[in-house]
């Protein structure tokens, strides 16, 4: 009965020329002309004789208007306007430098004690680090194939553990230092030292480039 009532009243005021430039203007109509109560003849909301607006099919909260929906009215026009976004800050990408230090630098031949020279080494490292915002640095100890893989594997790791130790030492946080040892894994030599296994000078001389710590600085600039 009560749609009835609003598609007759709707009717109604279309038929008494309520052209769209007024219903615009009227209480109740959004910006594209949709009416929300049923307006009278003269462009004012309908009521009841208890003083109730209908609403129309068309009715949103953002057409309540003060005389209808006082507490709807209300929380609309409470609504703070949408917030510009916000212009993103180019941040500056986190950059990589990657060092290759020997192991005869670093330490002696089947040890893991730092050498004076391995002192100086991570000293510079550790000044070149100031100059960056430091998000990591990774430590990763090798081994060449003489011995067993068990035992490389672990000499390696104590390798790059000492690193870690003196790089703490010298004021770097430790849990930005990544240490770990992949034993003989990662060979460079490949097969350019032959297949001999016996331990001799020569053969030492040529695995030298698997005797390595690779250490990588990971920071932006400040």
């Amino acid at each position: 009965m009560i749609n009835n009532t609003l598609k007759i009243s709707l009717l109604a005021a279309t038929l008494l020329g309520i052209g769209a430039s007024a219903i615009a203007q009227t209480p109740g109509v959004d910006t594209k002309g949709t009416v929300g109560y049923v307006i009278d003849q003269r462009g004012y909301v309908a009521k009841s004789g208890y003083g109730l607006c209908w609403r129309t099919g068309y009715w949103t909260p953002a057409m309540a208007v003060p005389e209808c929906d006082p507490d709807l009215a209300k929380k609309e026009a409470a609504k703070p306007a949408p917030a510009a976004p916000a212009t993103p800050v180019a941040t500056p990408k986190p950059a990589a430098e990657k060092i290759t230090l020997a192991a005869d630098t670093l330490f002696d031949f089947d040890k893991a004690t730092l050498r004076p020279a391995g002192h100086q080494a991570l000293d510079d490292l550790v000044n070149k680090s100031k100059d960056i915002k430091l998000e990591v640095i990774i430590a990763v100890g090798h081994a060449d194939r003489i011995g067993n893989d068990a035992y490389n594997q672990k000499l390696s790791e104590k390798r790059s553990a000492s690193v870690k130790a003196y790089l703490v030492s010298k004021g770097i946080e430790a849990n930005r230092i990544y240490a770990e040892g992949k034993g003989e894994k990662q060979s460079v030599t490949g097969d350019k030292c032959g297949k001999s296994e016996k331990r001799s000078k020569q053969l030492i001389d040529c695995l030298q480039p698997d005797r390595r710590v690779e250490i990588e600085v990971i920071g932006t600039k400040k």
